[in-house]
């Protein structure tokens, strides 16, 4: 009887009741409809006592509630924890939020032992599921970050249309030609094989992007210096229609003298702004250097510079042409503010 669905358990209990009716013993009924006489009892008894809602099926299981071991004013206040903050700075000795550092918060703070198998009940309930964290860097203000998001992007973007000017973001990335990233399938227990050439090469890259799809690049041979930052700036400014307002970070070259002494004597032409200290995922930028490192890496092993240098070239000649791809990456919940 337990086994059948909710439309056949009410179709045989109406079973039962036609064949009481008819002047069936309790016992003949069970040893027809394959019940046992206590089964074909009750089943008689709801159906005198409720009529015809008492054969309908309940549902099943415990009731809503039942069976937990926390109250839920500490389950709603065990969520805010594990939302509000790292194990780590509620003194737990844990990186991430496992079953185990949710397990020991909970006996930390409600004084009651759960196994580490009933964390997954609780964080399925609370709505919680296992990601990929993202990364922000420790030194990282978060009070200085909501400020360039509330007051100081806000003012650079009034200050380019006052002006007529266009807002570039700004960054450099490195490429090394035995740089191999992702998974290949291959027979279980036969870990598959990638080789790269042992000569090393490197290359660096810098660009800027807006967001209306524009892209502006060059390659470097090797770490961006100030003569070749240099360079880019002249080209950004020369190829773009009115004042260039150039967002990036705080790498130690822009911050070079020689640069800030360029910039100084070209005030009409561009305008720089640095982004917050350590947040590379508020440069829309950064988003460019993943495409590029991602179509790179899925090439086969460049086996010296030159060759890497074309496939770099090949692929960001492809994507000058591509305004909406560019355009995409202002999509991704941390850019979506500059879009």
């Amino acid at each position: 009887m337990r086994k059948l669905p909710a439309a056949a358990q009410e179709e045989r209990r109406r079973q039962v009741v036609g064949l009481r009716e008819s002047g069936l013993t309790y016992e003949a009924i069970a040893a027809q409809v394959g019940l046992t006489r206590t089964g074909v009892f009750d089943i008689c008894r709801r159906f005198g006592e409720q009529g015809l809602a008492g054969l309908a099926s309940g549902p099943r299981g415990p009731a809503p509630g039942t069976g937990r071991f926390l109250e839920a004013e500490q389950e709603v206040q065990v969520r805010a924890l594990i939302s509000r903050h790292t194990p780590d700075e509620l003194g737990l000795p844990f990186a991430l939020w496992s079953r185990a550092a949710v397990r020991e918060l909970i006996e930390r703070h409600c004084g009651v032992r759960l196994a580490v198998r009933t964390m997954s009940t609780y964080l399925a309930r609370w709505g919680f599921t296992a990601q990929k964290p993202l990364r922000r860097a420790y030194e990282q203000s978060p009070k200085v970050v909501r400020r360039w998001l509330r007051q100081d992007y806000p003012a650079i973007v009034a200050q380019a249309r006052r002006e007529k000017g266009t807002i570039f973001w700004g960054d450099e990335t490195g490429l090394r030609s035995d740089d191999v990233r992702g998974r290949s399938f291959a027979p279980r227990g036969r870990t598959p094989v990638v080789r790269p050439s042992h000569k090393r090469a490197g290359l660096g890259l810098i660009s800027a992007v807006t967001n209306k799809g524009e892209l502006r690049w060059m390659v470097l041979d090797g770490a961006i210096k100030a003569p070749s930052l240099i360079r880019f700036l002249g080209r950004l400014i020369q190829d773009a229609d009115g004042k260039v307002f150039l967002i990036w970070d705080n790498l130690p070259a822009h911050r070079a003298r020689t640069v800030q002494d360029w910039l100084a004597a070209r005030t009409e032409q561009i305008e720089v702004f640095s982004l917050p200290s350590f947040s590379p995922e508020l440069n829309p930028d950064e988003g460019l250097n993943a495409d590029l490192k991602q179509a790179v890496t899925r090439k086969p092993p460049a086996r010296g510079k030159p060759e890497l240098e074309r496939t770099v070239i090949s692929h960001m000649g492809r994507l000058a042409k591509l305004p909406n791809r560019i355009r995409s990456f202002f999509g991704h919940p941390s850019f979506r503010y500059a879009a």
